[in-house]
């Protein structure tokens, strides 16, 4: 079935790229000699490289995670994609070119790594040579093996680079691919700094439009400039790592040793297998974890694909992404999960014991989903703590646990381990779109919680503020979330934990993480699914017996939490799996049309509301008019939240926020009555925007107009207000290249 449904894609690929582009790559990007590639005007024009540009540009501003999207998998050249050869090109030597601005005179030496994804190391090769070519040396893996992002990020900060690119998509669907930039903190570049890049590429483009022709220098395969050996002399970075891990997560492990019971690694992708099984080695722990999909493949063992039938009765491949939480409908209109169904754990836990837990990681092995075979006699309890579930056999539920459920669980664990001999102001970070009982439980353990847009670069922007605070000896360290709320956290405080609703997590150092130079920080700069597994085996070794949803009850007791339930609607307006690139950017542009006008609606109440151009009590009578459907009497505040509109009411809040990458909207809530959480998220996110005439009795349309950059330049003043001014000085290398 495995070869059956990627030939599904490999043959639809075939069938939707012309002959013409099949044989023209533009530059032989397979050559290993050194050449120049002569860009001139008729091959910008021939490729329509300013569309893609434009469209490559107008991503950079919102993208949340690394500028993304399709690719032609057989021809990875193919321009009419977001992600090509060409695109790649244009992009790293846009980067080179604003690093060797940023750092002049200055020996510069950044990291590339990558997953499994098809074609990602033609593209190590592309940016590896370009930026050779350019005098910057590129540390990368031994043979291009894969690595996880994390390491990535850690090695950026820990080594002093001046920064690092890693090639993935998350957990998008297979056809995707990104490159995603790491600045020298190791942290995601936020849109002004992508913004660097992007007017060079800009610049690039121009000239060749001034003198017709801009010549690319590639390097040589073999150029010295291009470096296998670093990585290998530190042990791939996973002695170093370890070292951090030691004096955190890994500095007691006593509950995992003496666990009798096995726990389940999936590795979806199979990227972390080589670096994870090594770390648990090391850490004496490995015999305590069985592994599924240990094999790399970059069609993810056909998890989340399936094959179905167009209009002509012929067959399809349609992929739902990675992530296990998707919900989706039957056709006699009963929910079920395609990801998870796909995964096959009917199979895979036939002969493991009741209580057998699986963590699920992904192709950059970033995010971590947690599931657990439980008896069919335990299901009241699974409801009444809101666990999503399917059934295995007669006997046998699995519960799914959603990241706001799994890390509640995580953070409370981790206060007990830490908060004891501690005597600094503890903190977490969250995104807006996590739940809201992670705010009740900051609140009941006083413990500061603060509340960034979505997306982990904005998280490592929090902590990077407080930093630069502690380093200039403020006495009172305040920071504020993306609300506008001020938040006090005293003269040295530390981060417990920090994390977003999509799977990714990290916890913070009690003695701050130092890089070869002596800069400090307070956290690793990007989620960490080998961090999040090591906590998490910790959490369900100590629990002994008793199930993750017994003790997620608990810890809601404990804590005296109201909202119990979460949910997140993900209305997508177009087919990601249509393998007719035409069709798919019509129908994606179609589909971000739709998501703007959604998106819009609620924006403008939120600025409107800060501009003071209406009140709450003018807001309310909006959408009452709008939504009879819905009650909004105890709607409290309505919220910028930095990328989407959040409604804080009594006992729920409802953020809508378009995707930074894609055409889709999505709709969280959460609060204490899961019904009514489906009910506001399913109505308000696929809500087509229209305005009545109570909505345009206060703001009309040139007003709506002109939100979205007035949102965007709110959300600027909002990542720069209390950044570190200090400039990053690159480090003589001698000691790391010898």
């Amino acid at each position: 079935m495995e070869n059956y449904l990627e030939n599904l894609l490999f043959n639809s690929v075939e069938k939707n790229t012309p002959e013409n582009i099949k044989k023209d790559s533009v530059f032989d990007y397979k050559s290993e000699e050194e050449f120049t590639f002569t860009l001139t005007k008729e091959i910008v024009e021939k490729l329509d490289l300013k569309s893609w540009f434009n469209a490559y540009k107008k991503e950079a501003m919102v993208s949340t995670a690394g500028i993304r999207g399709p690719q032609n998998v057989l021809y990875p050249h193919d321009t009419r994609f977001p992600i090509n050869t060409i695109g790649v090109t244009l992009a790293t030597l846009g980067k080179a070119l604003a690093l060797k601005e940023k750092y002049k005179n200055k020996n510069l030496v950044k990291l590339c790594g990558c997953e499994v994804r098809y074609n990602s190391k033609i593209y190590m090769d592309i940016i590896s040579r370009i930026q050779a070519s350019q005098g910057i040396t590129t540390i990368i893996p031994q043979d291009k093996e894969t690595m996880p992002i994390w390491l990535a990020s850690f090695l950026a900060f820990k080594l002093d680079l001046v920064g690092a690119e890693y090639i993935t998509s998350s957990h998008g669907i297979s056809v995707k691919n990104a490159t995603k930039d790491l600045n020298e903190q190791g942290s995601q570049f936020l849109p002004d700094e992508s913004m660097e890049f992007v007017n060079q590429i800009e610049n690039i483009l121009n000239t060749v439009e001034k003198e017709g022709k801009y010549e690319i220098k590639f390097s040589s395969l073999k150029d010295e400039k291009i470096n296998q050996n670093v990585l290998t002399r530190l042990n791939k970075g996973i002695d170093l790592y370890i070292e951090y891990l030691n004096e955190g997560v890994a500095k007691d492990l006593t509950a995992i040793k003496n666990f009798d019971k096995k726990i389940i690694i999936d590795n979806v992708g199979g990227c972390a297998y080589k670096t994870t099984n090594k770390i648990l080695e090391k850490l004496n722990i490995s015999e305590k974890f069985d592994w599924i999909n240990i094999k790399e493949d970059p069609f993810f063992h056909s998890i989340g694909k399936c094959a179905k039938k167009d209009k002509n009765n012929e067959e399809f491949l349609y992929d739902w992404s990675l992530d296990i939480t998707v919900l989706a409908k039957k056709e006699n209109g009963e929910n079920y999960f395609p990801v998870i169904e796909s995964m096959n754990y009917k199979e895979k836990l036939k002969n493991y014991p009741t209580g057998t837990v699986s963590l699920v990681t992904d192709p950059d092995h970033d995010r971590l989903s947690i599931v657990q075979k439980d008896s069919i006699k335990n299901l009241e309890k699974i409801k009444k703590a809101g666990v999503d579930y399917i059934r295995l056999d007669n006997d046998s539920i699995l519960s799914i646990f959603s990241a706001n459920q799994a890390f509640l669980m995580i953070m409370d664990y981790w206060a007990q381990k830490t908060l004891k001999d501690n005597n600094h102001k503890m903190f977490i970070v969250k995104t807006t779109a996590s739940s809201k009982s992670w705010d009740e439980w900051a609140r009941n353990n006083n413990i500061a919680c603060v509340n960034t847009p979505v997306g982990f670069k904005e998280i490592a922007n929090v902590c990077k503020k407080i930093e630069a605070q502690i380093n200039n000896n403020v006495k009172n360290i305040v920071v504020e979330d993306v609300f506008g709320n001020k938040i006090e956290l005293g003269d040295s405080p530390r981060l417990l934990f920090a994390g977003e609703e999509s799977g990714g997590m990290i916890v913070g150092a009690i003695n701050p993480i130092k890089s070869h130079m002596g800069r400090m920080a307070l956290a690793m700069r990007e989620k960490s699914a080998s961090e999040a597994i090591i906590l998490a085996s910790d959490l369900i070794a100590s629990l002994k017996d008793k199930t993750l949803a017994e003790h997620l009850i608990n810890v809601y007791e404990k804590n005296n939490i109201i909202a119990r339930f979460d949910t997140r609607q993900d209305i997508s307006y177009y087919n990601e799996s249509e393998m007719n690139i035409e069709k798919l950017k019509l129908q994606k542009t179609e589909g971000e049309i739709k998501r703007t006008k959604n998106d819009v609606y609620y924006l403008a109440l939120a600025i409107a509301i800060i501009q003071n151009k209406i009140t709450l009590e003018n807001a309310k009578e909006i959408l009452s008019s709008t939504f009879e459907e819905l009650d909004f009497s105890n709607l409290n505040e309505i919220k910028f939240a930095g990328d989407g509109t959040y409604l804080n009411f009594d006992n729920k809040f409802v953020e809508i926020r378009p995707s930074g990458t894609d055409a889709k909207t999505k709709a969280y809530a959460g609060g204490s009555n899961r019904d009514e959480l489906i009910k506001y998220a399913s109505i308000l996110g696929n809500w087509e925007g229209n305005r009545n005439d109570t909505y345009k009795k206060y703001l009309d349309d040139e007003y709506c107009s002109k939100v979205k950059d007035l949102s965007l330049k709110i959300y600027e003043e909002y990542t720069k207000s209390g950044a570190s001014n200090e400039k990053f000085n690159p480090a003589d290398f001698d000691w790391l290249l010898k």
